[in-house]
Formats: C-alpha cells, structure tokens, sequence
C-alpha cells in the first residue's frame, strides 16, 4: 500500500484573495467552493488541484515546505516581474546571493521558488 497524492493545502486568513492571486499566478481557475474553502484547478489538467483553507491566524514563520515554480514561455525575470505585479514581493529566506532561483512570497507571505526558463537552464 501506498499513499496518492490528492492535493496541495493552503491555509489563508484572506481566501479569496489567495484565490485570486494563485489562479493568476499558475493559470488555474476555481474548481469549487464550499464552507468557505475554495478550491482550485489547473486549466490544462496538468497541475495538482490547490484548496485554499480559511484560518484565523497569519503566517509567522519560514514554511518548511515550498513550491518551486519554472517560468515557461518567459525568462525568469519576467516571470519574477509578472509575479509581482500581481502582489508577490520578494523574500530572503537566508539565501545565497549566487542562487539561480528567485525567492518570492504570495500575498499573505508563504514563500516560493521561480526557476529559470528551460531554455535558461540549458544555456
């Protein structure tokens, strides 16, 4: 026996506008809502489904689990660029100023990875 992935859990003090940051973000749009949770759904099918969870208290501390997220179609920079414009700010999680990776936090401060392109990585 084994266990199957089922989906990624969020916690949010402000579900809706998580919701909207996240379908922004990866293309995803909102699959369900129901006791105040929504849920979310990748538009192509490729992606695990994302439900947002009402809590009533704020993050505090670095998450000890991320998502690391490749730009596709852009650089990474305009990835980054893209991201924060649509609420993300940068994060210092104590990172190397040499890293590949960009070090961003969705709007209620849970942190994420943006990658570079594929064709940046092979380059």
């Amino acid at each position: 026996m084994t266990s199957a992935f089922s989906s990624l859990a969020l916690d949010a003090v402000d579900v809706r506008r998580m919701a909207d940051f996240w379908t922004r973000a990866l293309d995803y749009r909102i699959a369900e809502e129901e006791d105040g949770v929504i849920s979310l759904a990748s538009s192509d099918g490729a992606g695990p489904p994302i439900d947002i969870l009402p809590v009533p208290e704020g993050k505090t501390v670095k998450n000890r689990l991320h998502l690391d997220l490749r730009a596709v179609g852009c650089t990474q920079q305009e990835e980054v660029d893209r991201l924060l414009e649509l609420g993300a700010v940068l994060a210092d999680v104590g990172q190397d100023p040499e890293v590949s990776w960009t070090v961003l936090a969705d709007p209620e401060g849970n942190e994420f990875c943006i990658l570079a392109s594929s064709s940046e990585a092979a380059s």
